[in-house]
């Protein structure tokens, strides 16, 4: 059956038009039922009605659905390459490192099946990053059985500090890369204490504790333990001039981690930039038995007058009378101790003679000192007891034991008094 031209004028066929699409055949039984455009598609039909053509109403697109797909949906232009698993590359670099083995083998299985799943490419690197990751956790696995792991780590750690602050002991001279003894010390380099050094260390203080007991807690105990350090180490405090300052190396919380647990107390000079020359070392090593006797007794004598009160006698004057009688017991027992021992030579003995007398002199003074009934009196006694403290008898004996015979300016300053302990007053806290 034929469909007859619409009314009006006829218009010939635009040859541009796209062929009408043709309806299935009615005698395909598998066909899909053709259906109103219109009842599909409310702007199908206008005001007006269906538009005219040459077969009747358009169907819902002018020219129908495009039978192919756009340009570029749907495949890859150019011939592209697939990507490359970027699991595969992980496991790679895991098993060549020999780090985390088992987590660079659970990589490269799971490489292998996105690899096989998406098209991917990288099965060669996911192939060698499982078994460099097996070798690695094989070897992991041996370590651990014989202890090995331990070994290493103790020997990694020795390497690593083997020149650090914390490998230096009691007696090490040292110099600090660099011209000045910086704040923050990293590294030194450990010389021989007869040439110039720019640090000497006369001691060493243990720290416990699992966890970092913070900078201003080290420092406490770095003030309190190393002066008394420096006292056995240095008993020669004339020896210290005012050139010589201490110092202490603590901890920081890094090198917490690596298993610093020391403060190391050294002498280094005043100037950053200065150093040191020969060993100030003063013990029992060094020593001889008379020049030992003789420092171990003005140390004993140093620690009484040293405990004096901060108040004066008219602010205190019980407790400068308590202080002026233990001094005056210990001056005594020292002046004994020395007047006991026996001296390798006359000339020594000789030497010391004139320096007992005047400790028993200055012992009689604090006593008196301590039974003062108001401050002028104390004040009294206590300078004459001074009178008799690092006297012109104090320097021949030195002489005559071969010390130091010089008298250091601390205590040219306050005019006697005690032999002092090399303190210029100004410590210094480095890290390392």
């Amino acid at each position: 059956m034929s469909i007859p031209p619409p009314s009006g004028p006829h218009r010939p066929q635009d040859p541009y038009q796209p062929p009408q699409p043709q309806g299935p055949s009615p005698q395909d039984p598998f066909a899909p039922p053709v259906q109103d455009p219109s009842a599909q598609d409310p702007y199908a039909q206008g005001p007006y009605g269906p538009g005219p053509g040459p077969v009747g109403p358009y169907p819902q697109a002018p020219y129908g659905v495009a039978p192919y797909p756009a340009w570029g949906q749907g495949y890859t232009p150019y011939g592209r390459p697939s990507p490359v698993n970027g699991v595969a590359i992980a496991s790679l670099v895991l098993g060549a490192l020999c780090f985390l083995p088992a987590v660079g083998l659970i990589l490269g299985i799971i490489a292998l099946v996105q690899i096989r799943k998406r098209g991917e490419r990288g099965k060669g690197m996911a192939i060698a990053g499982s078994v460099l990751s097996s070798v690695g956790l094989a070897l992991w696995i041996l370590l651990l059985a014989t202890g090995g792991t331990s070994d290493f780590w103790d020997g990694f750690k020795e390497g690593a500090s083997g020149n650090s602050s914390f490998s230096l002991a009691k007696g090490d001279c040292f110099d600090v890369p660099g011209d000045t003894f910086e704040e923050d010390v990293y590294d030194v380099d450990e010389v021989d204490c007869s040439g110039e050094h720019d640090a000497e260390v006369f001691g060493t203080v243990p720290l416990t504790g699992s966890d970092f007991p913070g900078d201003g807690r080290v420092t406490d105990v770095a003030e309190d333990k190393c002066y008394k350090l420096q006292n056995a180490y240095a008993m020669d405090p004339w020896a210290l001039t005012d050139e010589v300052d201490v110092y202490y190396l603590t901890p920081t919380a890094d090198s917490w981690s690596w298993g610093d647990r020391e403060i190391t107390c050294v002498f280094a000079n005043v100037d950053e930039s200065g150093t040191l020359t020969g060993s100030l070392r003063a013990d029992g090593t060094t020593l001889d038995a008379d020049q030992f006797a003789f420092l171990a007794a003005m140390a004993a004598v140093d620690e009484a007058l040293f405990a004096e009160p901060e108040e004066y006698a008219d602010e205190d004057l019980a407790g400068n009378r308590a202080w002026a009688r233990e001094t005056s017991g210990v001056t005594g027992n020292q002046a004994d101790q020395l007047d006991s021992h026996l001296w390798e030579t006359p000339a020594r003995e000789k030497g010391l003679a004139a320096l007992v007398k005047d400790m028993r002199a200055a012992g009689k003074e604090w006593a008196a000192a301590g039974k003062a009934t108001d401050a002028d009196g104390f004040d009294e006694h206590y300078s004459a007891a001074y009178e008799y403290v690092d006297g012109a008898t104090t320097v021949t004996a030195r002489k005559a034991l071969g010390l130091t015979t010089t008298v250091p300016d601390y205590d040219e300053d306050s005019g006697g008094g005690g032999g002092g302990t090399g303190d210029s007053g100004s410590d210094r806290d480095l890290d390392v």
